[in-house]
């Protein structure tokens, strides 16, 4: 018997973001049915996307990928967990006594470089703290008016820890 198909978490980077990227959540559920991922399901039009799928990580990776820049005509970056690992994130939350909608976890492909949080610029009142394969950033003041510059995290994409929750808990129900 084959093994269950995996909980998967797709993030896109720079989707629907500043007037950047543009993709409706409809047309990322089709292209995931498309890639015969199970159970699709957008949240918010950030490019966040839950799903099944009896392919490895990074298969599901490759393929969205793919799919993307057919789709757009240009590299979309993907970052993918599975729904116990973003579970973990989210448990793992060094801020989680500050407030969710000033913390961001930036997902990165691999663990981030030792000298990641030493190579910040424009730090402030901004807290960064290093995880498994993510950056937490609590930013006190809030986003809006912050110089924080982490080149580590170019590569990556970063959700609100309200994000990461709700994006939890659509992964337990799937």
């Amino acid at each position: 018997m084959a093994p269950a198909p995996t909980v998967f978490v797709a993030l896109l980077r720079a989707v629907n973001v500043g007037g950047t990227g543009k993709l409706a959540m409809s047309d990322l559920k089709a292209m995931c049915d498309k890639l015969g991922f199970i159970g699709a399901r957008t949240y918010i039009a950030s490019g966040n996307v839950v799903f099944r799928s009896a392919e490895s990580e990074a298969e599901v990776k490759a393929a969205l990928e793919a799919k993307l820049q057919a789709h757009g005509g240009k590299p979309v970056g993907v970052v993918v967990r599975t729904g116990v690992e973003l579970a973990a994130v989210l448990a793992a939350n060094p801020f989680a006594d500050l407030a969710p909608n000033r913390t961001v976890a930036i997902f990165l492909d691999a663990a981030p470089p030792a000298d990641a949080i030493d190579r910040a610029t424009g730090r402030a009142d901004e807290q960064i703290v290093a995880g498994v394969r993510e950056l937490y950033v609590h930013y006190g003041e809030g986003m809006r008016d912050t110089k924080l510059v982490i080149p580590a995290a170019r590569a990556g994409t970063a959700r609100n820890m309200n994000t990461v929750a709700k994006l939890v808990a659509i992964a337990a129900a799937t």
